[in-house]
């Protein structure tokens, strides 16, 4: 069964390599789909200073940073502390087909949703049939004089 080349799963894999190498910078897991005309990236980044969150997009690269600050009183003495400061950082590469101008984010409680809609040049649209006989466009599902000429509906 021959597999498919995903270049978000490749993105993930080049990333994963370079965090491992650098202490300190997390990997945020996140969700990517397509709905209608928009992807939605949804990431988690619980207990994350909203004002800290910095998205930018340079040419086609979408880059997503964030920052976790644990704060601790002096003279606490710590039983367990599993929650880690440091830094987020996930970087995707759009692609072309992408609006780059409309993309918008929201972070809702814990999460982080990037709108990224899709250009007009690259939405899917009709293309109209005419005729060789006339320059009338020819009806979807009409049959134009006799024999096959005529479009199907698919």
């Amino acid at each position: 069964m021959a597999m498919k080349f995903d270049p978000f799963r490749e993105l993930d894999r080049v990333a994963g390599a370079l965090l491992e190498s650098r202490p300190g910078l997390r990997l945020m897991p996140m969700d990517l789909y397509r709905e209608k005309d928009h992807y939605i990236l949804s990431a988690d980044l619980p207990g994350i200073d909203p004002g800290s969150v910095d998205i930018d997009v340079d040419g086609q690269l979408l880059t997503i940073r964030a920052e976790r600050t644990l704060r601790s009183a002096e003279g606490v003495k710590w039983l367990t502390r599993e929650r880690e400061s440091g830094s987020f950082l996930r970087q995707l590469n759009l692609g072309q087909g992408i609006d780059t101008e409309g993309i918008s984010a929201r972070y809702e409680n814990g999460v982080l949703n990037v709108m990224i809609p899709v250009s007009e040049r690259a939405k899917p649209r009709k293309i109209e049939v005419i005729s060789g006989e006339s320059s009338t466009p020819i009806q979807s599902g009409a049959v134009q004089g006799s024999g096959t000429q005529g479009a199907v509906e698919s």
